[in-house]
């Protein structure tokens, strides 16, 4: 690992530069010698920008935390606030009005509403998993999950459980009776399905032979020697795949001998190179990096046992069918991939620049990421991402239309070196700080020509107007917060503002993560507000949970409800610029401390995982054993909490250390079964707990609340510990 090569001036560490040399450049055109001389002109240009772009982070926490302290003790003065946010440069003017214009945007981003997913891209087979989420099995998603119910002898206990496989079939054709209805009948009484001059034929249990009552929903079928093998039916923009096979054991349960019902359901998959992973090496980089190439040029194979018997997961192919009309056409098998690189504030040692300084982490991800979308796009592979021509990266924990622009001028630069037409690389802008949701609309305008995604985050966004808001005096409590005014308006704003610049049709807007896997009956409960709240994606924790969510997209039609949306009183800037805090607290002792527990066994839970393990997304059991999808943002809204209910003399630091120990403790019992787990206690002294307490005691210094610096470091050290460095 620590042999390097000199390249254009730079130090590139070997591994990194034979994945570039002997995997990446060839076949796209551009050598590897080429490809670093680039990049080290992008480093040697954008360095010193960046740089100033972070400087200027804490010239503007400074005063405003300036501003704080001068009052401290008065009511707050909002108008006097937003005057001086405006005077500083912190708010900026809106400008005139416009709309994007993102062109060679897949329909998958610009015109289909559904669900996405957000995969850690460190590991093969999870992004395979999502890759191929794109169509999911609805018995399966019902049958294994509490959507269905235990009742009445349901239970999932047996190979297979006739009174469970009967619920889900009666849930699964009145599914089919809301979303593609009969012109007479129900689906219930359906015994045979044909097709008939270019129409689908169905003939119920009465013998009526009916049709849909839309028959533009009928858009083709695949053929099997028995007959036809399934019937693809369309739907709001997405499909609805019925299969027949008499074969298994739950088709006699039907005379039409159904064996399920595929529903097209992650439609986008972010490949995640951030939050959810804990790359702090080159070793770790270039794992991802290698993952990326492999999923662009359609080869990424993961080998695993299960059951006790040898597996390989591949990338799905596309899905063949003939048209009513009887012409052959292929609808894509997988997601439409995007990749989530890494913010403006760490930097790497897999490169040093010309004067022996890690390069920006950002600026290398960007690049490497669209060298090997290079692959996609010239076709290599039968097995296409995008089939218009452009090449998907989302850029989180931008600070307002600066940073926006800054992250342009870099996409432009990468074009340039790639010699690929301008345009071609796409943005995504994550929604997760405090001075973009307040400037957003210049965040866009900065990136007009290529924004394909806005999104918001309770997690991250919380986590920054916390610290943003430090010395304002102490923040509600985390359940509070979910009804302030604040995030009500930031919720509405996002799609206000998103709307108002043009996105529909041509750009996502994203609502957040469900983050309990084994909660799906409460998720089909409560997260079609997100489509209704005219969101045309939302993240889902994994495959099962995108295919239940996709019913909350034929349920609602996202497009329809933006554009009844566009008629709305705006969210109010006012109601944004509220501050969480509260004057005079009232909490019990009781909620202070049901509070302090819960931030911190959520923290240690994830924490202990990411440096002795380095999982950057896990399923982290909660205080009451409930598993909740966790990444970085958890640690950052946790950290700094504690930090700032320490700062206002909410909580003593004697009362954070005690509830650090007694929660190590719980999360070690937690942990029991895990045969790579390593104890916090009974020392309290490992590398993970530590990192715990240096997120909480020096949460008000770090920039921006992030917790990566910290997680880089300790992991680092904990990885040197193991090569007994």
């Amino acid at each position: 690992m620590d042999a390097r090569v000199l390249v254009a001036g730079l130090s590139i560490a070997q591994p990194l530069f034979e994945l570039v040399h002997d995997e990446i450049a060839p076949a796209t055109g551009i050598s590897s010698d080429r490809a670093w001389q680039g990049f080290a002109d992008i480093v040697r240009e954008l360095t010193p920008r960046n740089r100033a772009l972070l400087a200027r982070r804490d010239e503007l926490q400074a005063r405003i935390d300036a501003w704080h302290l001068e009052r401290k003790g008065q009511p707050h003065d909002a108008a006097g606030y937003k005057q001086y946010l405006n005077e500083i440069g912190y708010l900026l003017p809106e400008g005139e009005d416009f709309s994007i214009a993102s062109e060679n945007v897949d329909d998958e981003i610009a015109r289909i509403a559904g669900p996405q997913l957000v995969v850690p891209l460190s590991n093969a087979r999870y992004a395979l998993n999502a890759a191929n989420a794109r169509w999911g099995s609805l018995f399966d998603a019902l049958y294994g999950t509490d959507v269905i119910s235990d009742e009445d002898g349901a239970g999932k206990q047996g190979a297979f459980n006739p009174l469970r496989g009967a619920k889900v079939i009666a849930f699964a054709k009145a599914f089919l009776d809301e979303t593609a209805p009969l012109a007479e009948g129900s689906y219930l009484d359906a015994i045979a399905y044909s097709v008939k001059s270019e129409q689908l034929a169905v003939t119920l249990s009465s013998g009526v032979r009916t049709r849909l009552r839309d028959p533009a929903q009928f858009r083709g079928y695949q053929e099997t020697p028995g007959g036809i093998g399934s019937i693809l039916l369309a739907h709001h923009g997405l499909h609805i795949d019925i299969h027949f096979n008499t074969d298994h054991p739950i088709h006699e349960l039907h005379p039409t001998g159904i064996r399920d019902i595929y529903l097209e359901a992650a439609v986008t998959t972010i490949m995640d190179c951030e939050d959810s992973v804990a790359a702090v090496d080159v070793g770790d980089k270039v794992r991802l990096y290698r993952n990326w190439l492999g999923l662009m040029q359609g080869t990424l194979a993961s080998r695993f046992d299960k059951g006790g018997k040898p597996q390989t997961r591949s990338l799905n192919p596309d899905r063949r069918y003939r048209s009513p009309a009887g012409r052959h056409f292929d609808i894509p098998g997988r997601s439409l991939m995007l990749v989530r690189t890494v913010g403006h504030l760490m930097t790497t040692d897999a490169v040093l620049d010309e004067y022996g300084n890690e390069v920006f982490e950002g600026l290398l991800d960007g690049f490497i990421a669209s060298y090997c979308a290079l692959h996609d796009l010239k076709g290599s592979s039968p097995l296409r991402n995008s089939r218009a021509g452009s090449i998907y990266l989302v850029k989180p924990k931008q600070h307002g239309p600066d940073e926006v622009a800054f992250t342009i001028d870099l996409f432009t630069r990468i074009e340039d070196v790639l010699e690929l037409p301008k345009n071609t690389l796409k943005l995504g802008i994550m929604d997760e700080e405090r001075r973009t949701t307040l400037n957003l609309k210049a965040c866009i305008r900065a990136a007009r020509e290529r924004l394909i995604f806005i999104n918001t985050g309770f997690l991250d966004r919380t986590g920054d107007e916390i610290h943003t808001s430090m010395e304002a005096g102490p923040v509600l409590r985390k359940g509070d917060m979910k009804s302030a005014a604040w995030l009500r308006a930031y919720e509405d704003w996002n799609v206000d503002i998103g709307l108002a610049c043009g996105l529909a049709g041509r750009a996502q807007i994203g609502k957040g993560m469900w983050t309990m896997p084994d909660r799906m009956a409460a998720m089909m409960a409560s997260k079609q507000v997100h489509p209704e709240a005219g969101a045309s994606c939302a993240w889902v924790p994994s495959p099962t949970a995108a295919t239940l969510h996709a019913i909350h997209y034929h349920r609602v039609d996202v497009f329809a409800r933006q554009q009844a949306l566009r008629s709305r009183v705006r969210a109010s800037l006012d109601d944004l610029l509220t501050i969480p805090v509260v004057a005079m607290p009232s909490w019990s002792a009781e909620d202070i401390q049901r509070e302090l527990d819960n931030n911190i066994q959520g923290l240690l839970g994830y924490v202990v995982r990411w440096i002795d393990q380095g999982m950057g997304a896990s399923k982290v059991p909660d205080l009451n054993n409930v598993g909740l999808m966790e990444d970085r943002a958890t640690l950052r809204i946790a950290s700094q909490h504690i930090a700032n209910w320490l700062h206002h003399g909410v909580i003593k630091e004697t009362q954070v250390m005690e509830a650090l120990k007694r929660m190590a403790r719980l999360v070690d019992q937690q942990n029991a079964g895990d045969p790579n787990y390593i104890n916090m206690t009974p020392h309290y002294i490992s590398l993970a707990f530590q990192a715990a307490q240096d997120m909480i005691f020096h949460g008000r210094r770090v920039p921006n609340g992030y917790t990566e610096p910290t997680l880089h470091r300790r992991r680092r050290a904990f990885k040197a510990a193991l090569r007994g460095d």
